[in-house]
């Protein structure tokens, strides 16, 4: 039998968990063994365990083997905590010796869609390249080591920022159908506003120093039938 992925990714997240820990932080894990989770499972746990991040470890490859190489970090939207928390990983990364295939938005992965709290996949490598794959086994320790200083030093870093929550409804290339939208909450009583990031104009609604409080929102949101997300910021946003 070949590499298998899910080995490398659990030793990975155990190492980097052990590191964190020794550091002060309260990690817990979607899994300990070879235990099967659907990315609907893996983000349920997470939600459900109240954590104020989500780290998803994971190993890239190509339809033909040998023609890639490098680490990626992936994000559900660029700005906020994930994307600090990405760029401080990718960056430790390239020290260790990836090449870097930089900071990417992927919107439809459900560990980064249906997490509540900032979310990062990690792409250590390319399990189908040779190269990428001696340095994860001769480098491991230095892996490990250079994920959980960037996830560490974005907590440091929040630790030092307030932090808010406010919930996302949706998000336009153009002004006036957020404006059309923020009318619409407001007409149903929600304190809805408009954050233009990236190149889109974001219709959000409310802002809490409170997760729980957040949550709330989002969910009498989501019985309006609106489809949510949960965005983290800081006061300096």
């Amino acid at each position: 039998m070949g590499r298998l992925e899910k080995n490398d990714n659990l030793r990975l997240a155990l190492a980097v968990g052990e590191l964190l820990t020794a550091s002060g932080v309260d990690v817990m894990y979607t899994r300990l063994d070879d235990t099967y989770q659907t990315p609907y499972e893996k983000a349920e746990i997470g939600n459900r365990s109240g954590a104020d991040y989500f780290i998803s470890f994971h190993r890239n490859a190509m339809p033909v083997p040998q023609t890639a190489s490098g680490a990626q970090v992936l994000i559900y939207e660029n700005g906020g905590t994930a994307e600090d928390m990405a760029r401080a990983v990718i960056r430790n990364l390239e020290t260790v010796g990836f090449a870097d295939l930089g900071v990417i938005e992927r919107p439809g992965l459900v560990v980064l869609r249906r997490t509540q709290m900032p979310a990062i996949l990690i792409e250590t490598g390319f399990i189908d390249n040779d190269n990428d794959n001696r340095l994860f086994d001769q480098a491991f320790p230095d892996i490990a080591a250079a994920i959980a200083d960037g996830i560490l030093t974005t907590i440091e870093k929040e630790a030092a920022e307030p932090v808010y929550y406010q919930i996302q409804v949706a998000a336009f290339p153009d002004r006036e159908p957020a404006e059309q939208l923020r009318e619409r909450l407001e007409a149903e009583g929600f304190p809805a506003f408009i954050v233009y990031q990236d190149g889109y104009y974001k219709v959000r609604a409310g802002a809490f120093l409170n997760m729980d409080n957040a949550a709330r929102m989002e969910r009498r949101l989501r019985e309006y039938g609106y489809n949510t997300y949960m965005v983290r910021e800081t006061a300096a946003y």
